[in-house]
């Protein structure tokens, strides 16, 4: 237990129904949470300080030590973000001052540190919340449970002329900052909690599986994990990566609509700093990144040259980056296709578009129509097989999975099928077609390796598919295909 940090445990007086109240004490303060049955539950605890006024757009800063104990029964407001249509709720109270995770534990004080899981949600890097993960299933599996929240969209990624200025030639990458500052706080505090700080899987989906990518990239993590799981999501999710001078050039753009100032100067960004923080996301939503699907503006890593010195797929393919296992999958099919097939064929395989193009002229069973199954290979499964490949070149162990069922079975699977299996209990019937990928994390985080009926992505590479029979084991996923993308 890392000095400092000690657990003062009461249960406070409570009728018998009533849930009992749980104090913790850490160095900063006593948090008062909730145990129902077996599982302790601490929301609203923060691991920043708010990052408004002057703080926006700066690295996360220290907590401020409180003198009274602190209310951990009911989850922050999530990070500012407008409404989409499916973040309505998590929009309707979205604050800036959002710099907070929650945790669920199954023992205080374990005869033995348990396994610690740290959850990051998607959202495209510019919606959705951390609350009400810690509710999941995986608590009651022997782990400890942390979901946490981090900066979105604008306030997250942008960078400025001004800001690099202010901030030693760098900005942008405040999410992953965010981030980063979470996982200093569980490595000092999680074992008030009865978590081992030196078995710490990373997880996470969507863009919370990118962010995990791309934290395995960067330098400044090393040490902060020790195992990861990226769930629907690749570091670059097949895209180039934009350069601090692009990111720079869409934060200049961005102050026309807030300050008469010029561009990149300091009064523009003071101007952007006193601006409503919905107006500045919408605004954002208004920008022409330098890719051909703006939805993808904060999907698009930016080497800012501190988080991220070089381009992911640079670092990957040096062996750079965090030395760790690694699980990473898909769902057989994921996202629509931006733009027609025949354009997106010869753009992304090149001299080897005629063969590629084989691939795409009927529709699959498993993997869909054509322009279903060439966006889930363009932009997630042949960047997952990119990544367990070159990672495996370099060393390191990898097992790499394909979702094919979901439910209600009688449903194609979709973008986000494997969160149910991931959080939820088995239901009572359904052992034998229930994909079990909690049981599986879980085992991963706790012993280093998701099964033995899984093996790694090897010379072979080799895959789990999980289908309506269970586990099987493919090689070569799409066969020559992803070969032909050189793209993570």
């Amino acid at each position: 237990m890392k000095q400092g940090v000690f657990a003062a445990l009461l249960l406070l007086a409570a009728p018998a129904w009533a849930d009992a109240q749980t104090v913790v004490q850490l160095p900063e303060g006593a948090l008062r949470g909730q145990t129902e049955g077996a599982i302790s539950r601490f929301k609203a605890i923060p691991f920043a300080a708010p990052p408004v006024g002057q703080a926006r757009w700066t690295p996360p800063q220290p907590v401020a030590p409180w003198q009274d104990v602190r209310d951990a029964t009911q989850s922050a407001p999530a990070c500012a973000q407008v409404f989409y249509g499916w973040n309505e709720k998590a929009a309707e109270g979205a604050s800036e001052d959002c710099l907070y995770l929650e945790i669920a534990t199954p023992a205080l004080t374990p005869e033995k540190p348990l396994p610690v899981m740290v959850f990051i949600h998607g959202g495209a890097n510019r919606a959705g919340d951390g609350g009400g993960t810690v509710h999941s299933a995986l608590p009651s599996q022997g782990v400890v449970l942390v979901s946490i929240q981090y900066r979105l969209g604008v306030f997250g990624f942008l960078s400025h002329p001004a800001l690099s200025a202010e901030q030693g030639g760098s900005s942008g990458n405040y999410a992953l900052m965010d981030q980063m500052a979470a996982l200093r706080w569980v490595r000092d505090h999680v074992a008030a909690f009865g978590g081992d700080p030196n078995n710490v899987t990373l997880f996470g989906h969507s863009a919370g599986a990118q962010d995990v990518g791309l934290l395995l990239a960067a330098p400044q993590a090393r040490g902060l994990f020790h195992k990861a799981i990226l769930q629907s999501g690749t570091p670059q999710f097949g895209l180039p990566p934009r350069t601090l001078a692009q990111n720079e050039a869409l934060g200049a753009t961005l102050t026309t609509g807030f300050s008469k100032a010029a561009t990149g100067s300091a009064a523009a960004l003071a101007d952007l700093r006193r601006a409503d923080a919905r107006a500045l996301q919408a605004a954002a939503d208004k920008l022409d990144a330098p890719i051909d699907d703006d939805s993808f503006i904060w999907l698009q890593p930016t080497v800012d040259g501190k988080v991220l010195p070089r381009a992911p797929e640079d670092l990957f393919r040096a062996g750079a980056g965090v030395a760790v296992s690694v699980i990473i999958g898909v769902s057989a099919r994921e996202l629509g296709l931006h733009g027609e097939v025949t354009g997106n064929i010869r753009q992304a395989f090149g001299r080897h578009a005629d063969e590629a193009a084989a691939f795409y002229t009927a529709s699959d069973p498993v993997l869909g129509p054509p322009d279903l199954a060439l966006a889930t290979d363009l932009s997630f499964r042949c960047p997952a097989d990119w990544l367990a490949r070159h990672r495996t070149v370099k060393g390191g162990q990898v097992w790499l999975y394909q979702l094919e069922v979901n439910r209600p079975v009688d449903q194609p699977v979709h973008h986000g099928s494997e969160l149910t299996f991931v959080f939820n209990h088995t239901p009572e019937g359904e052992g034998a077609g229930w994909p079990d990928l909690g049981a599986r994390w879980v085992r991963f985080a706790r012993d280093g390796n998701p099964g033995a009926d899984w093996p790694a992505y090897g010379t072979q590479g080799r895959a789990a598919r999980f289908t309506v029979t269970g586990l099987q084991v493919a090689t070569a996923l799409r066969g020559p295909l992803c070969g032909w993308l050189d793209r993570p």
